[in-house]
Formats: C-alpha cells, structure tokens, sequence
C-alpha cells in the first residue's frame, strides 16, 4: 500500500513539473480544453459599446413565429445543439429559436465571423483615408514586418486568405499556432514574426493569423483598437441593441481578431444587414458600396483551396455561398456560427450553436445547407 501511494505521488509530481514546463498557451488549453461559444469570462476583454440613445429594434413580422418547425427541422436543429436561430426578411424578424437555455439578451462567441468583421474595420479606414488602397504592402503600417517575403505581403493578400503565412489551422492540436493564438498571451509577437513559406497573391487557404494581421494594420492605420473602431464606425452606426464584447489575449491586451466577438443573434444579424444593402444601415451609407461589392465578389484570379480551379466562395473575409442558383454573402465562425444574407429573399438569417456538421460539400458545410433548407421553408410558407 505504501509503495502504491510513492508511486501515485511520483506520477502527480512528474505531471506537476510537466505541466510547469509547457509554454503558457498550452497550459491553458489544457486546463479549457476545447473552445466554447460561452467562453465570455475565460478571458478579458473589451467592451464594444452600443449607444443606449440610439437603439433600433428588430419589428416582429405580422405573422413572426407562426411557422412551426417539423419534426425533423426541429431534431436537426437540437442535434446540433442550436442556441440561436432567427430570420429577418424585410427588415422584420419572421421566425426565431432560442434553445439550450439561450434566450435573445445572452451572447455568444461567433469565432471566425469575427473574421469579416475585420474586413469591414478595413473598409471604412480606406473610406475615412487612413488606409490608402488594399494594394498597399503591410510594411506602410507596421514597418518592422520585413522579414524575407514579408514585404511583398499587402493589404489584399491577408484580405483574400493567400499571404502565404506560416499558419498551421489545426484546432485540436495542444501545440498548434491556432492554440497558441486562442489561448496565448502574446498574439502580435506571434503573428509578426511568423515566416511567409508560399508565393504571395496565389493561393488561397484559410489562415487566421492572416485575419489577426489585418486587424494589427487597422490598428497601426487609425491608432484606435481594433474594438474601438468598431464601436465608433460599426456598432453604434447600426444602433446595436447592446455592448458586444471582444476577447484580448491578455489584461489590457490585443482583441483576437481572427475569432472572438461576443454578441447575440439580432445584433449579429446587422451585419447581414450590411452585407444585404452593399454597406448601408437602414439607408444610412456605413461602408461605401464599393468596398463591400469587392469584398463580396470571390476572389477569382486565386486558385482555390484545392488548387484546382478559379477560387469562387471568398472575397474579402467574406465567405460566398452558391445555393439553389443564388448567390449569398454569409459571415461563418467555427461550431456553426452563420450570418447569411439572401439578397433574392431580402432576408437575413443567423444561426448559432455548439456543434458543426463534420460533412463538407466541396467549401460547404452540410449543416449550413440544412439551416437554408429550413430558412427557405419558412419563408417559402409565408407566400401560401
């Protein structure tokens, strides 16, 4: 028995010194495990005020929540464990679901989203002059990023996912860069060190580093954070119902803007909003069309992530989805996180959850053609 204990004691110690010794990021991936949509009070963060004198209210439609879901839309929607699911046509919401104990004040954690939002901060600082165009080479606003083919990176190239960064997307791997940025407390020493290992402008594959990037840029361009630009230029512009969160990788730190805005389902359907009128909010110009028609148009001289054809579902940050012979900007984070607009439809849909469909139709995931499946349904029914 005493020997049993000595070994058992050794074993904790030997996993206490181990643990010691991992880098900071991997300890706390360890002690998180697995990223969550209601990680809100895992990390700190900065607020993205709204404006409470300035507040607009999503009207419910005359026949809002009339639909009732079938049994299968309804299994498929509790299978992956959705919290939020809302549909807004014509500016009215027609449908919405809360589930798992959500409800419309909570927010969540709309991961890589996030990202287009991003996209939309570098958009208003070229209307506003404080960037100059997305040819511009990263090194005009951050001048330390030099490094080999660091130079040759612009604007553009982060924009359209093909810079060519040493980024590994890899999401269950403990010493992943992914991890490290999720999880990490050094998020600008990492991104402006990392090496550029491909030819700039060719490629595209998916890199959140390249996202964390453009936000250091933003940053650099108009000497706010990331956060504050967004508060004054986007959040409190569309009268957001309330403060959005954005998490840091440390105490007074850098937001992680390759992931981690917190909002709730109707404030994130704003950005539908936006992508739905080419930059506009409620008439009023937030972003110039012009930006917003590159940023959905898919960045076609690029070869896709297969490197067979013409890439043709992403543009600036913002994914496009070919879907029963439309065309729809949508915004997508991980765990199934979607803001869709569907200009045929003028109509909006979010979706919010914990899980994702592991099964992929070329750059489509199943589960985001089932939710349109059912947003189709809905509205389809509202013409009967």
């Amino acid at each position: 028995m005493k020997k049993t204990l000595l070994w058992i004691l050794a074993v904790l110690v030997l996993l206490a010194i181990i643990y010691a010794s991992l880098p900071y990021y991997a300890r706390q991936a360890l002690i998180h495990l697995m990223p969550k949509i209601n990680d809100l009070e895992i990390f700190h963060r900065n607020t993205v005020a709204n404006n409470p004198d300035s507040v607009y209210v999503w009207p419910h439609s005359s026949d809002y929540n009339t639909y009732d879901l079938t049994p299968d839309e309804s299994a498929y929607v509790d299978e992956l464990k959705t919290v939020s699911f809302l549909l807004i046509q014509n500016d009215s919401i027609v449908f919405e679901s809360y589930r798992n104990g959500w409800n419309d004040t909570l927010t969540s954690n709309i991961y890589s989203a996030t990202k287009s939002i991003v996209s939309f901060c570098i958009g208003k600082a070229i209307d506003e002059g404080y960037i100059d165009s997305v040819d511009d080479p990263v090194s005009k606003y951050i001048p330390e990023y030099t490094k080999g083919r660091q130079a040759e990176i612009t604007l553009k190239d982060l924009l359209t996912m093909s810079a060519g960064m040493a980024w590994d997307e890899a999401y269950s791997s403990l010493f992943s860069v992914t991890t490290h940025g999720y999880y990490g407390n050094d998020l600008y020493k990492l991104v402006t060190e990392l090496d550029i290992n491909e030819e700039p402008g060719v490629n595209y594959s998916y890199r959140s580093g390249e996202t964390q990037l453009l936000a250091f840029v933003a940053e650099a361009a108009t000497g706010v954070t990331i956060s504050e630009y967004a508060q004054e230029k986007l959040w409190k512009p569309m009268q957001a119902e309330r403060n959005a969160y954005w998490l840091l990788d440390k105490e007074n730190g850098d937001e992680k803007a390759f992931c981690c805005f917190h909002t709730t389902a109707r404030d994130a359907a704003r950005f539908g909003h936006l992508m739905l009128n080419n930059g506009k909010w409620m008439g009023r110009s937030i972003i110039s069309g012009e930006y917003m028609t590159q940023a959905m148009t898919p960045a076609s001289y690029l070869r896709d992530e297969w490197g067979e054809n013409p890439l043709d579902y992403y543009g600036y940050q913002v994914w496009i989805m070919k879907y029963k012979g439309m065309e729809c900007p949508y915004m997508r984070g991980m765990l199934g996180q979607y803001v869709v607009a569907i200009p045929e439809k003028n109509a909006i849909l979010v979706r919010m959850g914990h899980k994702r469909s592991d099964v992929y139709h070329r750059d489509l995931p199943e589960d985001l053609i089932r939710y349109m499946d059912i947003a189709m349904n809905i509205l389809d029914s509202r013409n009967d």
